[in-house]
């Protein structure tokens, strides 16, 4: 995909990239939950974080994907790790994948950090699996 030119090209690329990543449902569901006072952070994200950085071609989904695991998870960022390990099914990142980043974010980020976002991600690939082990 050639980067967007315009806002309006960014937003509605944005657009089209949040929906493929995060589904579907979820975009519908950030949509419908926008009010007045949150819409400029959401034109924000959906324009420079999903039509100009997710939208770039110089790596795959994949490769974000795993890179922005690994950056959340070094930040603390847990509820954006879970929804990003939930967005690997859209993505083409593995499971082996995700272990993988958070072992990085062990040694360059601190193992506390690594050990929670293992633990998000165990709780979240169980629920994917249908399962409530987290196992």
């Amino acid at each position: 995909m050639n980067e967007p030119s315009g806002e309006h090209d960014r937003h509605a690329a944005g657009l089209e990239v949040r929906r493929s990543v995060l589904g579907a449902g979820h975009v519908e569901r950030a949509s419908k939950a926008t009010t007045d006072f949150d819409r400029p952070f959401q034109e924000l994200i959906t324009e420079a974080a999903w039509g100009t950085v997710w939208s770039r071609p110089h790596w795959t989904k994949r490769e974000r994907s795993m890179v922005t695991l690994a950056l959340l998870a070094a930040l603390g960022h847990d509820e954006e790790v879970a929804m990003h390990v939930r967005a690997t099914a859209n993505t083409g990142a593995t499971r082996e994948d995700i272990c993988e980043a958070f072992l990085h974010v062990a040694i360059y980020a601190g193992v506390p950090a690594a050990n929670r976002a293992f633990r998000i991600s165990k709780r979240v690939l169980a629920e994917m699996d249908g399962r409530a082990d987290g196992q």
